[in-house]
């Protein structure tokens, strides 16, 4: 196999800007030092560089485009492979060549091993990036690469197999120094002996599995009475997604941050680390929010930290970019070694954007054998990143991922401190099978303060309609008090669930935004059907000046707000083209207002003060958008405007698939006599574990569907008698 590697240098000018300037000198530098030392180590390097200039993207998505982003900048070639629910996403149509590898099911397509060595040969790919996830930390793919004589942009397979067993991995740790959680991280496996090195260790105690990551496989368990129940679950989870279900059990530190290190080594010995990440708040043990550097901690250490996590890489002879994770106790300022990702993290572009550096193209460069492009001493930390993780799903209802198409999606406008990294666009849809994560929205400021008032301001700007998603829980989080003041920890949302779960009722000029929006949406449908129309008959062809300017007395509106509850509105019109509007008791006089459909903005004058906000109305739905928050309501669209309808029913007596998924496993029978709160059925969604409960005595009639089988949002799943 012959390839090629192109290098490319990219020079744009940005002359408003100042940190653009500021990036362009840490670019031009960049690029000058690479030339230098390329020059100076030509010999050192040149037996064992490999050239590249074909790249196959073993992924989909936000993180299939990044990669592909900085190949092609870069010179490259870029190969993608897509499945079925993929055939017209972002990322397929992005590459330079696209195959297709399967079925919908991520285990017929992207986990596909051989399949994906097929189509990096057929297509001659020099090289294969895992991005993360599916085969990223797989140690069987990394070995298939290499027998295949394809380079696989990652670590060693010898590397992956080490970290990704975290009994091993904790092992390696604390002989090379690394301080590391007490626990047991043996081979014995009965649920008997690890209860007792439970009790030994002192409840609670966190059981995890091995291999993975993710938060897949973890469960706290709060004391020995439910430790067996737990274990269960956890074992479940971690087979299903890693295929092992060997687990150990730690110590669990209360309120803890979790803090971790980017590193990064060469195939010629050398190791650098840039700087930490903070990614304490989380729910279900997984990250939706993230920044660097972490907050509070002093210069030393963030120095102890980097020189721990340098240490872990050289233990395992580290190739690449990678992840150590700590537990931190600010109690004592003393962190622990949790776990090593071998690969390249979701929340990397927080790091980049403190340390100017793309370290996508720092992967593809030490993948070819090249040197780091920089040493320790020329990292600099600038400012400061976070990063929000936006997801269809619905925080009020345990974040319960979702599902289905996107139907309008609007973004804050990219900027070189305001990075949008997605792989779906309006219409697309957050299919079953995937990760539910529409969009990182990614941030930069000359401080934490700065860049915090920018990821409010572009969160307000990130519009969605279609599915419900954490948008306004991420605003509401990033405006707490004690997260502006960087006090975070990993029952942050926990502790906090009062102010991050307000129970508020939608206020009235909200309302009156509403109806407004659907008045002049509706009068502008109607100019535009007159426009067309040529038929002397219809009601859109209004030809006399009489009919054209014909003012109704009154309207009455129904609108249902997200807590199901119905609100009439009167709306008065007023031949000067106000209006007077009813909620409830109150009334909003001479209301003025003028909305622009082109941006979808929307302009009110109330009792003398004149706001702004973003409206975006589809067939049955109005939706907000304002700088506090969202607010969607359902309501009825005159005929002429409707182009579908969507009926559900619901029963106190159902048993309903609560978001599209799999079934796992039946855990009754037909005839059987169930209790309220027993477990019925349990079902997998979005790389996570659902155990639906019986909601009331009965007994089981009928089953309606089998294991193995996918069911939509709202299925009824069984019968009672």
């Amino acid at each position: 196999m012959y390839c090629e590697y192109w290098l490319k240098v990219e020079v744009k000018v940005f002359p408003n800007t100042r940190r653009d300037n500021r990036q362009l000198g840490l670019k031009l530098n960049l690029s000058k030092r690479w030339v230098s030392r390329m020059s100076s180590t030509a010999g050192k390097e040149s037996a064992k560089t490999r050239p590249l200039n074909r790249v196959l993207i073993a992924n989909r998505g936000e993180i299939a485009i990044r990669v592909m982003k900085s190949a092609k900048r870069l010179g490259l070639q870029t190969i993608a492979v897509y499945s079925d629910a993929d055939a017209n996403a972002m990322h397929t149509r992005m590459a330079d060549h696209s195959y297709h590898i399967g079925s919908s099911p991520s285990s017929q397509s992207y986990l596909d091993k051989q399949k994906i060595i097929d189509v990096a040969i057929a297509s001659n790919a020099c090289a294969i990036h895992p991005g993360y996830g599916f085969l990223s930390e797989n140690v069987e793919f990394a070995e298939m690469c290499a027998k295949n004589d394809i380079i696989f942009i990652g670590p060693k397979a010898d590397a992956i197999r080490d970290m990704g067993i975290k009994s091993t991995s904790k092992t390696i740790m604390s002989a090379a120094g690394v301080p590391v959680v007490p626990g047991y991280h043996g081979d014995i496996q009965e649920d008997k002996y690890l209860l007792e090195e439970a009790i030994k260790i002192g409840f609670p105690v966190m059981i995890k599995a091995v291999r993975g990551g993710g938060g897949k496989g973890m469960r706290i368990s709060l004391n020995q009475n439910d430790f067996i129940q737990d274990l269960e679950s956890a074992r479940r989870e971690a087979m299903k997604s890693f295929g092992d279900q060997s687990m150990l059990i730690e110590k669990f530190v209360s309120n803890p941050r979790h803090i971790e290190v980017q590193v990064f080594g060469d195939s010629l010995g050398n190791y650098v680390y840039l700087f930490e990440r903070d990614c304490s708040v989380q729910r279900r043990h997984q990250k939706i929010i993230e920044e660097a550097p972490a907050p509070h901690i002093t210069e030393e250490i963030r120095r102890e930290l980097g020189t721990a996590a340098v240490r872990a890489a050289k233990a395992v002879n580290y190739l690449g970019a990678g992840t150590v994770e700590f537990i931190y106790d600010p109690k004592d300022s003393k962190f622990y070694f949790m776990e090593m990702n071998t690969r390249l993290q979701v929340e990397h572009p927080v790091t980049e954007m403190i340390s100017g550096t793309d370290l996508v193209e720092w992967q593809l460069r030490v993948a070819a054998g090249h040197e780091l492009p920089l040493k320790q001493e020329e990292l600099k930390l600038n400012g400061h990143s976070f990063e929000a993780r936006i997801y269809a799903e619905d925080p009020e209802n345990n974040f319960m991922p979702g599902a289905g198409p996107l139907v309008r999606l609007e973004t804050p406008v990219p900027t070189s401190d305001v990075r949008i990294e997605t792989g779906v666009r309006s219409g697309d849809e957050v299919s079953v099978h995937y990760d539910p994560m529409i969009a990182k929205l990614v941030v930069w400021g000359h401080n934490r303060e700065t860049a915090l008032r920018k990821l409010r301001q572009s969160l307000t700007q990130y519009n969605i309609v279609g599915l419900k998603t954490n948008v306004d829980f991420l605003l509401r989080l990033s405006n707490h008090s004690e997260f502006q003041s960087g006090n975070v920890y990993t029952n942050f949302i926990e502790d906090h669930h009062k102010e991050l779960f307000p129970t508020t009722d939608t206020s009235p000029d909200i309302m009156c935004s509403g109806v407004i929006a659907l008045i002049l949406n509706e009068k502008l449908s109607q100019t535009n059907r007159n426009n067309v129309s040529s038929e002397p008959f219809s009601p859109f062809n209004i030809c006399d000046d009489k009919r054209l300017h014909e003012v109704p007395v009154f309207r009455f509106f129904e609108l249902i707000d997200s807590n199901n509850k119905s609100h009439e509105i009167k709306v008065d019109f007023n031949a000067n083209q106000t209006f007077n509007i009813k909620v409830g008791n109150d009334v909003f006089s001479n209301i003025s207002a003028e909305y622009e459909p082109k941006d979808n903005e929307l302009s009110v004058e109330m009792n003398g003060i004149r706001t702004k906000q973003r409206v975006l109305i589809t067939d049955n739905m109005v939706s907000i958008f304002t700088r506090d928050g969202s607010h969607s309501f359902e309501t009825k669209v005159p005929d002429y405007l409707k182009t579908q309808s969507v009926d559900s029913v619901t029963d106190s007596r159902t048993v309903c698939a609560p978001m599209p998924g799999v079934i796992d496993k039946i855990l009754v029978s037909e005839n059987q006599s169930v209790k309220s709160g027993d477990n019925l059925v349990v079902m997998t969604a979005m790389k996570m574990e659902y155990v639906i409960k019986a909601n009331t005595d009965a007994v089981v009639d009928k089953l309606l569907y089998k294991a193995g089988d996918n069911v939509p949002k709202g299925a009824q799943l069984l019968s009672y008698k």
